[in-house]
């Protein structure tokens, strides 16, 4: 029991994600049953809301594509980064509740700033980067420089190690 429990913590992240995953595959395979029932009915107005219908597992499918292509690429790079020993340490005060002292996030977010300033072509400092926009609260700009770290990476730029 212990070692399911063990297991379980170290993988909840991947079970929630893959939960989550098969909810949203439920509903666009409902979703697109629905379109082409809708697109069957002889009354032109269903036919066109059917159509209308179908754009929604389609768009589904492409963002769950997208987001989970971005996460398995992420981990990916944390993974190659852990072993050259080049991830960020979280060694951040945090309050009592457990949150990253912002005070103490800024100050260590212009260490990595000016990283990525002096290697623009290294997605490692990208990356860190990303890291220090995530503890920061910056959730926004931490997704748009971990995507410009996995397109250094998946581009073969110098500093890629790929």
């Amino acid at each position: 029991m212990a070692n399911v429990l063990t297991a379980f913590k170290a993988n909840r992240t991947k079970i929630w994600v893959g939960a989550v995953t098969l909810l949203l595959v439920f509903y666009l395979v409902v979703s697109f049953q629905r379109a082409v029932l809708l697109m069957t009915d002889p009354n032109p107005v269903a036919k066109a809301i059917g159509v209308a219908y179908l754009l929604l597992p389609v768009i589904g499918a492409w963002a769950l594509v997208r987001e989970l292509l971005f996460g398995a690429r992420t981990e990916r790079l944390a993974r190659i980064l852990e072993a050259e020993g080049g991830l960020p340490e979280d060694n951040l005060p945090r309050t009592p509740a457990g949150r990253i002292i912002r005070e103490a996030a800024d100050r260590e977010f212009e260490k990595y700033r000016a990283e990525t300033e002096a290697a623009p072509d290294d997605w490692r400092s990208w990356f860190r980067l990303s890291c220090a926009y995530d503890a920061a609260g910056d959730r926004k700009r931490a997704r748009a420089s971990m995507r410009v770290a996995v397109r250094l990476f998946r581009s073969g730029t110098p500093g890629t190690g790929a």
